[in-house]
């Protein structure tokens, strides 16, 4: 979807469609007073009729208005209050996509970021109103011979607004869709089927990236962990047939002297749980275990289109957890490549295993902040549901500033403890660490033992069990966090 900045009047914009909001008590907008006046109050007459009477986001779509060069003008109703909160003004856009989806629109402008929002300014209704719309106009590619349509909407203008410079308006809408670009890359990744979505094919797909947006790009085989001792996330993929990865991504948009923001990615391409096999309903949605590599492949692509002034590293230990002869047993020992122990006693808490190598490779690139992202723990569902992500960090600064950073973006984290306390269910009689402890507090044991390996470092742990996809008919993958990850990024760079 293409968008355009354009600073003439709604009722001078020739499209297919003109988009403008009305709240309760037949409140118009700016651009809607202007259409009912230069229609000679036909929208009022409409109004009248109470045919938009309704919840936030129901829409009404009205044909040959005189006076205007529009072919039809969609009417959204924005609800009873004067000022409606940042959720309700992304769902309005969805249902506005949806609308214009459904009757085909090619063409539109867009008057929505005039609706005012609580706490926000124009910049953000502007940017959201770009990501919110591309959002909802994702499809799944299927792997099918008859693919389902792509979203009708191809080209949409939008307003400039109040007090905003054309070229800055649209540095911000370009800016929005690098971020969009991001999202649907870890969507699309997220959304492949294991067979195809291998560890090799995400390293093959790293490396194209690399290539296309100019940043580095490494990728350690099997033999090289082995001889790094990344004993942790060998024995996660000891039982499969496909050859694990550890993908390095290196941007660096500033000065070689500055120290990167490095992400860790969890990219478990399918998990069965090992020997320790997990119940068959929704087994399938195991191949959304490797999001958090899918946001950090986001993250880069979003950051590298942005250009931005800061160096980031992305780091995704990628492999299946498969049952078979060779497979890691509960009651396996193994040496991580910090060189402690661990006794590995469910062999279905594999993520923290191959992140507490990727996590001990990442010390290399002596990061000013470390962040692994992680579909890591159904406790944190149990926890938190699916709206926010759990957040676990050692550096106050850094949590908070990841915690307003989703809070912007509407991607949200909500802080989690990282109490010594915690240690204890961790303690082993035969290694320094076992990998599980009890069901009790299961996210925070999860983070409590990557902590042990991230010490030296700012660090934060991001599990998006509950947030990186959705089961049940709208079943797919949501691409957060990438949203987060790129407003902190341009946050730190000044952007």
């Amino acid at each position: 979807m293409e968008f355009s900045i354009k600073a003439q009047p709604p009722e001078k914009i020739r499209c297919g469609c003109l988009v403008v909001s009305v709240s309760e008590e037949r409140r118009l907008s700016p651009a809607a007073k202007a259409l009912d006046q230069a229609s000679s109050q036909h929208l009022s007459r409409v109004l009248r009729q109470g045919d938009l009477a309704g919840k936030t986001g129901k829409t009404l779509l009205l044909h040959g208005v005189p006076g205007l060069l529009a072919e039809r003008v969609l009417l959204v109703h924005t609800g009873k209050s004067q000022k409606i909160s940042g959720s309700e003004y992304l769902s309005v856009i969805r249902s506005m996509v949806q609308a214009l989806d459904a009757i085909n629109v090619k063409d539109a402008h867009l008057c929505l970021a005039e609706i005012p929002v609580q706490g926000h300014d124009n910049e953000w209704k502007l940017e959201q109103l770009v990501l919110a719309a591309r959002e909802a106009a994702y499809r799944i590619t299927r792997i099918a011979d008859q693919q389902d349509p792509a979203c009708s909407l191809e080209r949409a203008s939008l307003p400039l607004p109040e007090k905003m410079k054309v070229v800055a308006a649209q540095t911000l809408v370009a800016r929005a869709q690098a971020i969009a670009n991001g999202i649907y890359l870890a969507r699309d990744l997220g959304n492949l089927p294991p067979n195809i979505c291998t560890p090799t094919y995400l390293a093959e797909q790293a490396r194209h990236m690399g290539k296309t947006w100019k940043f580095r790009v490494e990728v350690l085989e099997q033999a090289q962990m082995e001889k790094l001792g990344m004993g942790a996330l060998l024995a996660v993929s000891a039982g499969s047939r496909q050859p694990p990865k550890l993908i390095v991504m290196n941007y660096q948009g500033a000065a070689k002297t500055d120290k990167p923001v490095v992400f860790v990615g969890k990219g478990i391409t399918f998990d069965t749980g090992g020997v320790s096999l997990k119940p068959a309903p929704d087994m399938d949605e195991m191949k959304f275990d490797m999001c958090g590599a899918a946001s950090v492949f986001g993250a880069l692509r979003a950051v590298a289109e942005m250009k931005l002034p800061i160096n980031v590293v992305g780091i995704v230990p990628t492999c299946e957890n498969m049952p078979d002869g060779n497979a890691t047993r509960p009651g396996d020992i193994v040496r991580s490549m910090s060189g402690q122990t661990i006794e590995i006693l469910n062999t279905d808490a594999e993520g923290r295993l191959i992140l507490c190598d990727a996590l001990t490779y990442a010390e290399r690139f002596e990061p000013d902040a470390l962040i692994d992202v992680a579909t890591l723990t159904g406790a944190c569902v149990i926890a938190l549901g699916n709206e926010a992500a759990g957040l676990y960090a050692n550096d106050e600064k850094l949590g908070a500033r990841l915690q307003a950073a989703g809070d912007h973006m509407i991607d949200r984290v909500w802080p989690m403890p990282l109490w010594e306390e915690y240690q204890e269910g961790l303690r082993s009689n035969f290694a320094d660490m076992a990998n599980v402890a009890g069901r009790a507090g299961g996210s925070i044991t999860a983070a409590c033992f990557l902590a042990r390996f991230t010490r030296k470092w700012r660090w934060a742990h991001l599990d998006i069990a509950g947030v990186a996809y959705k089961g049940g008919k709208d079943k797919g993958a949501t691409g957060r966090p990438v949203k987060l990850f790129c407003h902190y990024l341009m946050q730190r760079s000044g952007h």
